[in-house]
C-alpha cells in the first residue's frame, strides 16, 4: 500500500512537471522583465518630471497605456495586483494622486524602489526599465478605475 502511494504520488508530480531538483517560486519567476516600447516617442536621457505621453495625449498616449498595461503585468501586478487593485501586499497604486504630484512620487518610487529596515520591500527598477516603459507604466494605472 506504501509502495503504490510513493509511485502514485510520483506519477502526479512527474505529470505536474515537478522533479526531485527543480525549484518552485511562490510568486512565479519575479525576474524584472524588459518592456518593448516600440512606437512611443523617444524621451530624453534626463528623467523627465511629469508623464510625457499624458502631456503630448492623442495616439502617443493610448500606445503608451496599451504598453504600460503589458509592462505592469510583467513587472507590477506580482505585488500591487491584477489592473492595480492591491489585494494588500502593496499599495494600490490606484491611489496615487493625479497630475504632477503623483507623477513625482510614482517616478522616485519605481527608479529607487524602496527600503525598509535595511530590506527592500520595492526593487529599485532605475537600471532595468526604460524611461519610456516607465511612463508607459504609469500611463496604465492612472487610467485604471478608481472604484472600491
Amino acid at each position: 500500500m506504501r509502495l503504490k502511494l510513493i509511485l502514485g504520488s510520483t506519477l502526479v508530480a512527474a505529470a505536474l512537471g515537478f522533479t526531485v531538483s527543480s525549484t518552485v517560486f511562490g510568486h512565479g519567476d519575479v525576474t524584472p522583465q524588459a518592456v518593448d516600447v516600440e512606437g512611443l516617442d523617444a524621451l530624453p536621457e534626463e528623467y523627465e518630471a511629469q508623464n510625457p505621453y499624458r502631456l503630448k495625449g492623442g495616439e502617443q498616449y493610448e500606445l503608451a497605456q496599451t504598453i504600460g498595461a503589458s509592462g505592469y503585468n510583467q513587472n507590477c501586478a506580482r505585488c500591487h495586483g491584477l489592473e492595480a487593485i492591491s489585494g494588500g501586499i502593496a499599495p494600490d497604486l490606484r491611489m496615487m494622486e493625479d497630475g504632477e504630484l503623483g507623477d513625482e512620487w510614482y517616478l522616485e518610487r519605481v527608479r529607487k524602489g524602496y527600503s525598509q529596515n535595511g530590506a527592500y520591500k520595492m526593487p529599485p527598477f532605475e537600471d532595468l526599465l526604460s524611461q519610456e516603459a516607465m511612463w508607459a507604466i504609469r500611463s496604465y494605472i492612472e487610467n485604471q478605475p478608481k472604484t472600491f
